[in-house]
């Protein structure tokens, strides 16, 4: 361990489980999010053009599942639905800005903390500003290092990160540094996504040297393969290129590799932490993305086929902007090397954590806890009547799934909708609207219907 990484050594929560939690321990929960991970990047979702052994390994013991998607097709929104279990139709927060959870929102670490667990955030959080009520520290984590606003994460050679609900200075240079702590730095010291692996696995050590008897969620909401927008073509910001430096690819694509191979590096190192703890079968590791690849920073997803055989990118609500990786391990538990195509999302992480942790959830949601097929016991697995999102950017769009059923209705409430059979068509390249009007009328108004008006989300233009 580094002295850095003892430098970031958080104060922990003293607080003990509750009694009626001793005897059957719930597990510990730990939820790896990569930023802008394709459903294609991974080698055990199809990627043959470079090697991510660490997270195929995570999913050759555990589960994979095939039908899994993240809570909107861009950053915040996405990770308001997976900390509130609220689906973008009535989200507090449905876009990315600068907007901060209220006190009144409750969260998965919330969730968590009345079962009795420990509760860290270490990464990206996008959903509170500095002073505000939106703080992971203020949102149920005993513990946050990492980003607080997405532009800021953009940079990862950043003057600072946040440590708790203060800055923590870094030796980085940044000419022209912008409000929110994003630019381009002209001295390379300190790469924000090392920082942030190191203080992770420093808080799960720590935390189990002192409290081996409770449990712990630890949110790692990792940075890696996003781009740094502000750099342009040389936005893919990676210490080195390692591997695959000597490929004959432009820069930019040996850099995407680098941080995808960067980010399976510090995903087995956690799993290796958490192995020599004794905690494996104490332990369940969830991996996902927050959204599908991106064409940034000098990256161009078709040059790796990011989205594998689904289409779209960020920003689009195609299959390839929404549809994302999920793996489970939870050894003795969940079965190892199983598919699963169970149909579910984000808004489910909530539902799922506090089934887990033995508590109600205890506030508004969206989500089915998925807790049947992780632990595989037999009981009935619940399944959504329908998964919905709405997106408010590039002049606007919304999509509902409802078993093999997709639409999508571009621009929101009033544009042409297109439908999908996604068991025939997973690419959706045959729009069946005009041949499947009854059906057609059907997602269009269950799109209607998932849809709160908000004060502060319209659609430019529309009254």
């Amino acid at each position: 361990m580094t002295l850095l990484a003892l430098a970031l050594l958080p104060a922990l929560s003293t607080a003990l489980p509750d009694a009626e939690h001793q005897p059957d321990r719930p597990p510990n929960i730990v939820f790896i999010l990569a930023d802008d991970l394709g459903y294609g990047d991974l080698g055990c979702y199809g990627q043959t053009g470079f090697a991510t052994p660490r997270i195929d390994q995570l999913a050759a013991e555990g589960s994979r599942f095939t039908d899994f998607y993240a809570g909107c097709t861009v950053c915040a929104p996405s990770r308001c639905v997976l900390m509130t279990g609220r689906h973008t139709g009535h989200a507090f927060i449905r876009g990315n800005g600068k907007d901060n959870l209220r006190p009144e929102d409750v969260t998965v670490a919330e969730v968590l903390k009345r079962a009795g667990y420990a509760t860290a955030l270490c990464g990206k959080w996008g959903l509170g500003h500095e002073d505000s009520t939106g703080l992971p520290t203020r949102q149920g984590f005993d513990h946050f290092f990492g980003y607080l606003d997405q532009h800021h994460a953009h940079n990862y050679y950043p003057t600072f990160l946040i440590l708790e609900e203060a800055r923590y200075p870094l030796p980085n240079v940044v000419p022209k540094e912008g409000r929110w702590g994003q630019g381009v730095a002209s001295e390379r010291k300190a790469y924000s996504h090392d920082l942030i692996a190191e203080d992770a696995l420093a808080w799960i050590d720590e935390h189990h040297s002192a409290h081996p008897d409770q449990p712990f969620f630890l949110y790692l909401s990792l940075t890696l393969p996003h781009a740094n927008n502000e750099a342009g073509r040389a936005g893919m910001e990676v210490p080195d290129l390692g591997a695959y430096a000597d490929k004959d690819w432009p820069v930019p694509k040996k850099g995407f590799v680098a941080m995808v191979q960067r980010l399976d590096r510090d995903v087995g190192r956690l799993v290796d932490l958490i192995d020599s703890l004794g905690l494996t079968d104490d332990t369940l590791i969830l991996f996902s993305s927050d959204n599908g690849p991106h064409a940034e920073g000098g990256n161009d997803p078709n040059w790796f086929d990011s989205n594998g055989p689904l289409q779209g990118i960020k920003r689009s609500m195609h299959e390839g902007g929404i549809r994302v990786p999920l793996i489970a391990r939870w050894p003795g538990t969940t079965p190892a090397g199983e598919t699963s195509d169970h149909v579910g999302g984000f808004q489910d992480l909530l539902a799922t954590a506090a089934d887990l942790g033995g508590v109600e959830a205890d506030c508004e949601h969206d989500g089915v806890s998925f807790a049947p097929t992780l632990r595989d016991d037999g009981s009935p697995q619940p399944e959504h009547d329908y998964l919905y999102w709405e997106f408010y950017e590039q002049g606007s769009r919304q999509a509902v799934r409802q078993g093999q059923w997709k639409a999508i209705r571009q621009p929101m409430f009033d544009g042409p909708v297109q439908l999908y059979d996604l068991s025939k068509d997973l690419g959706e390249e045959h729009d069946l609207a005009q041949d499947e009007p009854e059906i057609t009328k059907r997602m269009a108004a269950l799109m209607d219907a998932a849809h709160e008006p908000s004060e502060r989300w319209r659609v430019k233009g529309r009254k």
